[in-house]
C-alpha cells in the first residue's frame, strides 16, 4: 500500500466517524424539536383550559351564561406553531385577549430571565379604555424549568410576575368592571 493510500484509509475512516457523528446529533436534535412541539401544543391547550375554567365558574354563578369564550373548545390542531394563536374572554364588551406564539428558538431568555418556549401578552379593555387609548397589556411566557413548566405573566411597569391562573384572571376582569 502506498503511504497516499495509507492517508486517504485514515482520513477516509475519521471522516466516516464524523459523518456517524453527526447523524447521531441530528437525531437527538430532531427529538429535542419533537420535545419541544409537544411541549408547546401542551402548554396552548392548559392555557386554554385556565381560560375555559375561569368562564365556566364564573357563568355557573350568573343566571344565564355571560361570560364567552372563544375558541370555545381547544386541541393540538388549535395550536399554530408558525402564527400567534388568540384566546378570548367576552364579559358584555369586556374584553380579556391572550396572544401567544412560539419563540423562533426552541428556548429562549431574550425577554424574561427563565427559559420560555411561548411568548405572548394578555391584553385586558372595554370601550371607556379604548376611548382613552389605553389598553392595558402584560407579558406572557409559557416557562421550561427543570422542576415545573408554567405560564408566567410579567408586567413591565410594576415588574410583578406570577403564575397564569384563575386569580390572575379574576384581578384583571375585576379591572374591567
Amino acid at each position: 500500500m502506498l503511504n497516499s493510500d495509507l492517508g486517504n484509509d485514515v482520513r477516509l475512516r475519521r471522516l466516516a466517524k464524523e459523518i456517524a457523528a453527526l447523524a447521531e446529533k441530528d437525531e437527538k436534535t430532531l427529538k429535542r424539536v419533537r420535545e419541544i412541539g409537544d411541549l408547546r401544543r401542551r402548554a396552548a391547550r392548559e392555557i386554554h383550559s385556565v381560560c375555559a375554567g375561569f368562564a365556566q365558574a364564573v357563568n355557573r354563578l350568573l343566571p344565564r351564561p355571560e361570560v364567552q369564550l372563544d375558541p370555545p373548545t381547544y386541541t393540538d390542531e388549535s395550536f399554530h406553531e408558525e402564527l400567534q394563536n388568540l384566546i378570548q374572554i367576552n364579559v358584555r364588551g369586556r374584553i380579556l385577549q391572550v396572544k401567544f406564539e412560539a419563540t423562533p428558538e426552541l428556548i429562549s431568555t431574550e425577554d424574561f430571565r427563565i427559559p420560555y418556549t411561548l411568548a405572548g401578552a394578555v391584553r385586558a379593555f372595554n370601550q371607556a379604555l379604548l376611548d382613552k387609548d389605553l389598553i392595558e397589556e402584560q407579558l406572557l411566557f409559557y416557562t421550561v424549568e427543570k422542576e415545573k413548566s408554567m405560564w408566567r405573566f410579567f408586567d413591565a411597569r410594576t415588574y410583578r410576575s406570577g403564575g397564569f391562573d384563575q386569580d390572575y384572571l379574576i384581578g384583571l376582569m375585576e379591572q374591567l368592571l
